[in-house]
Formats: structure tokens, sequence, C-alpha cells
């Protein structure tokens, strides 16, 4: 089966699956031929059914991990196994739809504030002023800081697109000022000294959480927060979907219409029914 497994590696390799889904698929199929002992070009749609109810019942698999789970076994049989078993008879788990939090603009000037590592205040200072993703950052190189039309180009985000994003006029003289400083080439934020290598996601991470904690904020975000902040926000200044969507980079409008929930401006002018209720009681 350990052949079977290294075909599936590449067979994603070649349509140019992520690393990280890679590696999720391959930890999810590796279980999966633990669990028949190896047996899996045997099986049945019902031995997947019944798999499937384990690791949700027995395992305690979450919606996230049990769709991460199917969405591999059917890489694993589709395009590896080649084997024509019609699992769209077998529905994936329900999608739930949970609602990101966000930071008002109060706390995220707050979190750079309590920033003091300059090259980490001016990371989180990107995420957010383009929407990026935590990869996406760490990935910047100097070229990619286009001043000349104030875009911020991002090579190969999620699903191997190219895009541009916003790049703030006052964020480009700060990006100056830390430029003449550190003089990084060619990743924009390298890995401490070692130019030649770009910051390390969890480093970023970490610059995150500690000040967060310095500035007291209590909610429960990570760095991704930034990029919901940064569509919320452009949101709530009138700024229409469709741009939010292409500044994301969202393949679908459906991904970008979660943010109709989080602004806060449809909600400040309405008088709440109990209101007058409670002046005499």
């Amino acid at each position: 089966m350990e052949k079977r497994i290294e075909d599936m590696r590449k067979d994603m390799a070649l349509q140019l699956l992520s690393p990280r889904t890679v590696k999720t698929y391959l930890y999810h199929v590796r279980k999966f031929t633990e669990y028949f002992k190896g047996n899996v070009e045997g099986l049945k749609e019902d031995d997947l059914r019944d798999y499937l109810y384990h690791i949700k019942m027995e395992q305690g698999y979450g919606p996230s991990n049990l769709s991460q789970a199917f969405s591999a076994i059917k890489f694993l049989y589709r395009e590896t196994l080649k084997m024509p078993l019609t699992l769209g008879k077998l529905r994936g788990p329900r999608k739930t739809m949970k609602l990101p939090v966000v930071l008002s603009r109060e706390e995220v000037k707050a979190l750079f504030d309590a920033t003091e590592n300059d090259k980490h205040r001016m990371i989180l200072m990107v995420i957010y002023s383009g929407g990026l993703r935590v990869s996406e950052a760490s990935h910047l190189r100097v070229q990619d800081i286009d001043s000349s039309r104030m875009l911020i180009r991002v090579e190969q985000g999620k699903g191997n697109k190219d895009r541009y994003t916003l790049l703030s006029a006052q964020l480009l003289e700060k990006l100056r000022k830390y430029w003449l400083t550190c003089r990084p080439k060619p990743w924009l934020f390298p890995s401490g000294r070692n130019t030649k290598t770009p910051i390390h996601v969890t480093t970023i991470q970490k610059a995150f959480y500690q000040s967060k904690k310095k500035a007291h904020i209590t909610k429960p975000v990570s760095v991704h927060t930034l990029r919901h902040s940064f569509a919320t926000h452009l949101l709530e200044q009138g700024v229409n979907l469709f741009t939010i969507q292409n500044l994301l980079g969202h393949k679908q409008i459906q991904n970008t219409l979660i943010y109709l929930h989080l602004q806060q401006d449809h909600c400040q002018n309405i008088v709440n029914p109990i209101d007058g209720m409670l002046e005499d009681a």
C-alpha cells in the first residue's frame, strides 16, 4: 500500500495541490489504510460509510476533519486507484456556517502599537492592509511592493493564483524606512539573519499572540483575523463585494458573502423593539 500512497502523492503534486493539502490528505489516507489493514481496493461503499461513521462517532472527528478525510478518500479512489466506486452516493458532511471573529479598528491599532519588533509590526500591518493570508505575507518579496501603482502583488496564493491587493500610502512610507534599516533581499521579511529564506509562519503567529496579550485583547482571534477584519472594514466603508472578493482572492463570491453578517453598520440604526418597553419597567 505504501506504493499507492506514493502514487497519490505524485498525483496531487501533478494537480498542483498545495503542500498543506498534500500533507493533510496523506495523513487521512494513512489512517484509512491502517484501519482496513491495507486492503482498500476490495472495499465497498458500505465499508467507506462505516469508516466515516467510525471516525466521527468513535474518534470524535469534527466537521472540518471529517470533510478532509472524505475528500482524501475520494481522491485516493478517483484519481489514484481509478476504481469505479460511485462515491457520489456518499455525501460528505454538511458544511456548518461559523462566523469569524473580527477586530475593531481601535483593536487593530492597539495590536500594532503593542508590537515592539519593527519587522513583526510591519508584517502584521501588511497582512491587515492587504487582507493577506499569513503564508502569502511571509513569502512577499521586495519587488512585490508596487509603489508606482500602489499595489501589493501576491504571487501564487491559495489555489495557485496571482493577484493584486491594496498598498496603503502611509504603510509604504513605513516600509521604506524599514527597508533602509534592514535592507532585506530578496524576501521582504527574511527569516532572522538568513536572508535566503522567508520568515516562518509560526514566527508571525507567535508575534501576533504576544502582541495580542500586551494589547489586552481577549477575543479568540488569530493572525487570520486581520484578513477578516480587513474585509469587514472595507465593507463598512461601502466597498462592493466583488472588489473585496478580488482583493482577497476568493474563487467564489459565496466565500465573500460571509462578511455581510459581520459588518457593524447594518445594526447601528436599528431600534431594538424592547427599548420602549423598558422605559417604565
